[in-house]
């Protein structure tokens, strides 16, 4: 408990600042947590199988598709940045003679959209306006908060024993109360041009998401037999396991076209 109080004052201290100005420091903190996001689930599916040359390959991918659509640096579009990704490391199947496989892959493709979509909508989110990213983080973490406290004192039925066996029916709920809640109290104390009840059906979807995003990486982090992302930052894992709900919540929110 002493690490994580450790770990999160330090964490407040270095990210706050850098939420709050924006701009270049904020993009580049986004750089900085996105690679190291791809080379947790790299390391999960064991990087030495992938080689050198696919993991560069999809590291400079990833960096590409980050770039903000006001930085013009290549015009080439993002969805044809995934396309030559995915026709290089096919044509490596063919020069290692199948040592990298077709399921090797699928899986760095998977991992660079999974990776991408979340950290890219992250920039995006912040050069549209603190106030959508503060929104959406505090959404998020009452929900994460609300569902720990009910599950905690009320949890008896399972949400998904096989994936993550703590979660509780009733701490998701908690969580999506919870979520309303805070949504409301920020609409009334920093207001979107848009009425209170899109706020709460938005409120709704980002701890609905936000919790299956959770769920999703339970599932992977199960299935490769690790119980944290990474080590980055003691006592709460790795980026992934800081910011699976997030990552799986932006998108989203750009598809209801929220941000």
């Amino acid at each position: 408990m002493k690490q994580r109080i450790i770990t999160a004052v330090i964490a407040l201290i270095v990210f706050i600042p850098i939420i709050l100005y924006g701009d270049w420091p904020f993009i580049a903190l986004t750089y900085v947590m996105a690679t190291i996001g791809l080379f947790e689930l790299l390391k999960m599916y064991k990087t030495q199988k992938l080689f050198l040359i696919p993991t560069i390959l999809g590291t400079i991918s990833l960096w590409l598709i980050l770039l903000p659509e006001q930085i013009q640096l290549t015009s080439l579009p993002k969805t044809n940045v995934l396309i030559i990704l995915a026709i290089l490391l096919l044509i490596y199947t063919v020069i290692t003679e199948n040592k990298f496989t077709f399921t090797e892959v699928g899986f760095i493709v998977i991992t660079l959209i999974y990776i991408s979509m979340g950290f890219y909508f992250f920039i995006h989110t912040r050069l549209l306006g603190l106030n959508y990213l503060l929104f959406i983080l505090f959404t998020i973490w009452a929900t994460d908060t609300g569902a720990y406290f009910t599950g905690y004192a009320l949890g008896r039925r399972k949400l998904w024993p096989k994936i993550s066996p703590n979660k509780t029916i009733e701490g998701a709920i908690g969580g999506l109360v919870s979520a309303v809640v805070i949504a409301i109290i920020f609409q009334l104390v920093y207001p979107f041009s848009i009425p209170i009840y899109s706020i709460i059906v938005v409120a709704i979807i980002i701890s609905i998401f936000g919790q299956v995003g959770d769920l999703v990486a339970s599932a992977y982090k199960r299935h490769y037999g690790v119980k944290d992302s990474g080590n980055i930052l003691p006592g709460h894992g790795g980026i992934l396991d800081r910011l699976d709900s997030l990552l799986f919540v932006l998108p989203i929110l750009y598809i209801i076209q929220f941000i």
